[in-house]
């Protein structure tokens, strides 16, 4: 129902222009973001500093128009003006010796985003490049049973952690310093200190790529790590149906607003080869993620399907490149790799 909704209020929106900029409010527009929740609408219209005021009458428009489509109860339209950050602040960053830093998002748990990060990973390592892999996801962390890494990081004598070596790649996460089956309880302020810690706290060496698996979503992780640490760009994972992809569209809008380069879409579990008839079925339905690279003009990286061996060994900490490099599925990385870096140096 709330899908139905949402689809609803886009087709009022995407008729009304930004006042000032003559932008349409389409799916595309950064500036407009929409949550419907059992009937009740929230609208967040990102407007300039001081500027408020030339949207009041188009904030009573679109929500007597809103209020009209059936299932909706009440109507929300608030103004978000950012200011300008301090100078001293703008300069702060998050800083290792890296040429090319990559963020693996997604708007949504569940897709395969920690599984692609990692056979990314080790698909730049198996070309001979240094590769970084940082598990940004605290209250999840995935990478230490992926990587099959047991151990805990030690700091050298300038007091920074060594990272834990997997298959020629440095990882670091917070999985590695603090107990398999103990949740990580904290607030924001925390989060952002152990990133931090994890970050810059970290003797990374030189690395031709660090590989960040951010946690799902677009909260203040995402957003402090796309805003301070230099980012070349990011890569969007999904799955083919609406509901991911709705939220596949907030990741691509976080990174757009701030200005942080999009390296592609992949669209993962995008289908299943059955054993018995060796055809494929596409269970999530299919082609969702290319449509919507095409939407927002980004590129497409390529489908992966749903493995019951890449699932194995996941769970036993062998990546597909390392289990069998000849394989279907490693093939699919290796090429998706090679598109990643020939969009890197385009």
């Amino acid at each position: 129902m709330s899908e139905k909704i949402l689809k609803s209020i886009y087709n009022i929106t995407k008729n009304h222009k930004d006042p000032l900029t003559n932008e349409f409010y389409n799916e595309v527009n950064k500036n407009i973001s929409i949550v419907v929740k059992n009937g009740n609408v929230n609208i967040s219209i990102s407007v300039l500093s001081n500027k408020e005021s030339v949207y009041l009458e188009l904030v009573d428009l679109l929500k007597s128009e809103i209020s009209k489509i059936e299932g909706v109860f009440s109507v929300n339209i608030i103004l978000t003006a950012e200011k300008k950050p301090h100078k001293d602040n703008a300069n702060k960053r998050f800083s290792i010796d890296c040429d090319n830093i990559i963020a693996i998002a997604s708007g949504k748990g569940g897709v395969g985003k920690s599984t692609f990060a990692v056979n990314f990973a080790t698909s730049l390592a198996n070309s001979g490049k240094k590769v970084g892999l940082l598990d940004a996801d605290i209250y999840g962390p995935s990478i230490p049973r992926m990587m099959g890494i047991n151990g805990k990081p030690i700091a050298n004598e300038n007091k920074k952690l060594l990272p834990l070596v997997s298959y020629n790649i440095k990882c670091m996460s917070i999985g590695f310093l603090i107990d398999v089956d103990t949740p990580a309880i904290w607030r924001g302020p925390m989060v952002m200190k152990a990133l931090e810690q994890m970050y810059n706290g970290v003797e990374w060496g030189k690395l031709d790529y660090l590989i960040i698996d951010l946690p799902p979503g677009t909260g203040d992780a995402q957003l402090t790590l796309a805003q301070n640490s230099k980012l070349t760009g990011s890569i969007i994972i999904s799955t083919p149906q609406d509901i991911a992809l709705i939220d596949a569209r907030k990741g691509i809008n976080m990174f757009k607003k701030v200005n942080v380069p999009i390296i592609g879409l992949v669209e993962n579990m995008s289908y299943f080869i059955c054993d018995d008839c060796n055809k494929k079925h596409y269970i999530f339905s299919n082609g969702g993620a290319k449509k919507e690279a095409e939407k927002f003009n980004i590129p497409y990286l390529g489908e992966l399907p749903l493995d019951i061996n890449l699932r194995i060994q996941s769970d036993e900490g062998r990546p597909a490149i390392i289990d069998n490099k000849n394989s279907s599925i490693s093939k699919l990385y290796l090429n998706i790799a090679n598109k990643i870096e020939n969009n890197i140096k385009s």
